[in-house]
């Protein structure tokens, strides 16, 4: 199954798109429990920006609210810029195939430069940490 990072890092204006993602995290790491003893592994795959029109294809509400219009307006520059700057598919692509051929499989698996550290950041770092640098980046205050 490929998701992306948003199974476990919070995106601002994308609440239904990452709660998704959370519940296919969750979903997969049971299931993997479930069938494994019949010779079956759920395998993760988790891309981080990657170059696709991802960003033109979000929908907006039919009746936004003023209060969120600024900060949805920067939310919408910031993923432009990431997926337009994001890594290549065919990375994702490469990442399936060797989690699909790989003899001892692994749960997860980041796909991408920038999904790997930020994976690793997530593991490694205080929540309250972490939740800085998300906010950050999404260019919101603290």
């Amino acid at each position: 199954m490929a998701r992306s990072l948003s199974g476990f890092v919070p995106s601002p204006f994308m609440a239904i798109y990452t709660s998704t993602k959370h519940a296919v995290e969750g979903y997969s790491g049971s299931l993997d429990h479930e069938v494994r003893e019949h010779g079956v592994r759920i395998l993760l795959v988790e891309p981080g920006p990657i170059n696709t029109p991802f960003g033109d294809h979000s929908v907006q509400g039919d009746t936004p609210l003023p209060l969120y219009a600024s900060g949805r307006r920067t939310f919408d520059e910031v993923l432009a810029k990431n997926t337009s700057g994001g890594d290549d598919p065919a990375v994702v692509a490469k990442v399936i195939v060797a989690a699909a051929t790989d003899r001892n499989p692994k749960l997860r698996r980041t796909a991408g430069s920038t999904a790997a550290g930020i994976s690793a950041f997530h593991r490694v770092l205080p929540a309250r940490i972490f939740d800085r640098i998300v906010r950050r980046f999404n260019r919101m205050p603290n």
